[in-house]
Order: C-alpha cells, then sequence, then structure tokens
C-alpha cells in the first residue's frame, strides 16, 4: 500500500514537471513573436495616414472663410501663411500706384514674401494638400510662393482654390505647379469673395475624394 501511494507521489511530480516545461516554452514563442511583430514595425517605411492639409494666404478673409470650409467638409487640419510683414488695408490699394501690392506686382523681386512659417508640421503624414489664395492681377497672391518652393510635394495630391471679386483661377493652379515641380495637382477651383458652405461643399463632394 505504502509504496502505491510513493508510485502516485512520483507520477504527480513528473505531471507537473511537464506542464511548467510546456508553459515556459509557450511564454518564449510568445515573446518570441512579439519581438517579430516589433522589429517588422520599426522597419517598415513611413507612410501618409490619408489626412488632408488646407493651407492658405487671405488678404481680405475671404479665402480664409473657404478654406474653414475645406477643413470642415474634409475633418483637415489648417495652416494659414502669414507674412513677417503682414500686408495692411493701404497696402492692398490696387488704384494707387504706390502702394505695395501695385509695387510688387510691377517688381518681381519685391515678390520674394517671408512667411512666419513655410513648411507645415507632421508634413509627411498628409495625403491631399489644398492650397488656397486670392487672385491678384490674374494670378495667384505671390505670399503663398515661399511655401510652393519650400516644400516637396511628392505622392501628394494637390488641389488649388482661389477667391476674387470677379477674375477667374486662370493659369494659376498650373503656374504654381510648375513652381512645386512635384505632386499630383488636380484642376482648381474660384470662389466667389461670398462664397457660401454648401457651394463649398458641393465642390467637395465632386471630387470624389
Amino acid at each position: 500500500m505504502m509504496m502505491k501511494k510513493i508510485l502516485m507521489l512520483a507520477l504527480s511530480s513528473l505531471m507537473v514537471l511537464g506542464l511548467a516545461a510546456c508553459g515556459n516554452t509557450n511564454g518564449a514563442d510568445a515573446s518570441s513573436s512579439a519581438s517579430k511583430k516589433i522589429d517588422t514595425a520599426a522597419q517598415a517605411p513611413a507612410k501618409g495616414n490619408g489626412k488632408t492639409l488646407v493651407v492658405y494666404f487671405s488678404a481680405g478673409g475671404h479665402t480664409k472663410k473657404v478654406a474653414n470650409y475645406i477643413a470642415k467638409a474634409t475633418n483637415g487640419d489648417v495652416m494659414e501663411l502669414k507674412p513677417v510683414q503682414e500686408y495692411t488695408e493701404a497696402d492692398m490699394d490696387y488704384n494707387n500706384k504706390d502702394s505695395r501690392t501695385t509695387r510688387e506686382r510691377d517688381d518681381a523681386s519685391l515678390r520674394d514674401i517671408p512667411l512666419v512659417k513655410d513648411k507645415a508640421d507632421n508634413w509627411e503624414g498628409y495625403d491631399t494638400v489644398f492650397i488656397g489664395y486670392p487672385i491678384w492681377w490674374g494670378g495667384a497672391a505671390w505670399p503663398v510662393d515661399n511655401f510652393i518652393k519650400h516644400n516637396d510635394f511628392s505622392g501628394k495630391t494637390v488641389i488649388p482654390f482661389a477667391t476674387s471679386a470677379s477674375s477667374g483661377l486662370g493659369n494659376s493652379g498650373e503656374e504654381l505647379q510648375q513652381m512645386a515641380g512635384t505632386g499630383n495637382w488636380l484642376e482648381g477651383k474660384r470662389f466667389p469673395s461670398e462664397a457660401s458652405e454648401s457651394d463649398v461643399r458641393q465642390w467637395i463632394q465632386s471630387l470624389n475624394r
């Protein structure tokens, strides 16, 4: 009887040791698997995450309003381009031959407008970039130029938009595209100065984005 009890205890001990060994092996496999997943993630190249950025320069507030409508419709982020020396109402007196914008129009060397910030945070994370500006003398207001020149649009869809009281979009989008030299640029849209949110939303829906 005593011998039978000893045998039973021995068998029980062996079973416990076997289960413990299996548990350690499974733990090691799980640890190894987790390590492999982490290594794979670390080696994965950074990609855009489908986010939208709406970049704009606004002199009289009209382009700003449209930019905010676009951001709302696309759930996008907004970046305002601010010249270091901001434009005053007198600067934009197009009928005054001595106003700032008139002098800049007549002398291309004056159109290199330094911006407070010309690069977006987390730029690599954006796949779609809207670029907005007022139309000045048939073209894009030049304060957007330095943003275009100082960023690489490779792999991004770029969509220009503009506001004006009467002038059309003209070749402003194509000129900015040539200036950028990179990116997949779509045809832009010109909005009247008092564009409605529904007009902007309709346009966004027409892009099928």
